[in-house]
C-alpha cells in the first residue's frame, strides 16, 4: 500500500512537471494568454486526473511537496532584486506611488463592483484581498473575518488572470518599459504574475517582487480603513 502512494506522488510530480514543461514550449511557440505556462499547464494536470480518474486527495501529496519549495523560490526573488537594487532606488517614489494607487483602487473597485452586484459582505471581504500574496492574504482575512476558503479562491483566479492577460493587455496598450511592467504585475497579480514577469526579463521579475511586497503590506493597513466606509 505505502509503495502503490509512494508510486503515485511521484507520478503526480512527473505530470506537474511534465505539463508545466510541455506548456513552456507552447507558450514560446504559441505566444496567447490561453498558452499561459499557468493557466494551460493547470488545464493539462486536471485533464490528466480526469481521465485516469486520479483523485485530488491521492494527488494532494505530490503537490504538498512541489508547494513546499515555493518558500525556497519566493525567496530566491531577493537575488534579481538585488542586482536590481539601484534601478528600484532611482525609481522608489514614483513606484511607491504606483503600487499605492494600484493597491487602493483595486481594492475599492472590488468593492463597489460586488455592492453593485449585491454579494454577500462575506464575500465582499473576500474580494478585498484578491491580489496579494496566500500568506498575507489569509492573515488579513482573520483580522476582518473573510472566509478563508473564498480568499484562497479569490487569490489563486486574480493571479492566474493577471498571468494570463497581464502582459497580453500591456502589449495591446503598447506599454513596453520593462520597469511598468513588472510594477504593474506585481501589483495586481503577486506570486503567479510574479512568476509570469520573470520569464520576461530579470528586470521585471525583480521589480515585479518589490512591488507584491509592497502590495501586501498597502492592503493589511489599507483594508482595515476602506471596509468600514463601505460595508
Amino acid at each position: 500500500m505505502q509503495r502503490l502512494e509512494m508510486l503515485i506522488t511521484i507520478f503526480s510530480i512527473v505530470i506537474t512537471l511534465t505539463a508545466y514543461i510541455l506548456s513552456r514550449i507552447a507558450a514560446g511557440k504559441y505566444p496567447s494568454p490561453l498558452t499561459s505556462p499557468v493557466f494551460l499547464s493547470t488545464v493539462m494536470v486536471i485533464s490528466i486526473l480526469l481521465f485516469l480518474k486520479i483523485p485530488y486527495k491521492d494527488y494532494a501529496p505530490g503537490s504538498d511537496m512541489m508547494t513546499y519549495f515555493l518558500g525556497p523560490a519566493t525567496v530566491a526573488l531577493a537575488v534579481p532584486l538585488y542586482k536590481q537594487r539601484k534601478v528600484i532606488s532611482a525609481n522608489f517614489i514614483p513606484a511607491f506611488a504606483g503600487v499605492l494607487i494600484g493597491t487602493v483602487s483595486t481594492i475599492i473597485s472590488a468593492v463597489i463592483l460586488a455592492k453593485i452586484m449585491n454579494l454577500s459582505n462575506s464575500i465582499i471581504m473576500s474580494l478585498t484581498v484578491k491580489s496579494i500574496t496566500i500568506p498575507v492574504a489569509s492573515e488579513v482575512s482573520k483580522i476582518i473575518g473573510a472566509d478563508s476558503v473564498l480568499v484562497a479562491a479569490f487569490v489563486m483566479i486574480t493571479g492566474m488572470c493577471g498571468a494570463m492577460l497581464g502582459p497580453w493587455l500591456m502589449n495591446i496598450l503598447n506599454i513596453r518599459d520593462a520597469f511598468a511592467r513588472g510594477l504593474a504585475i506585481g501589483t495586481i497579480a503577486h506570486g503567479i504574475g510574479t512568476a509570469e514577469a520573470a520569464r520576461e526579463g530579470e528586470l521585471q521579475g525583480a521589480v515585479s517582487g518589490a512591488a507584491m511586497g509592497l502590495a501586501a503590506i498597502i492592503t493589511s493597513v489599507a483594508i482595515p480603513a476602506i471596509l468600514p466606509v463601505f460595508l
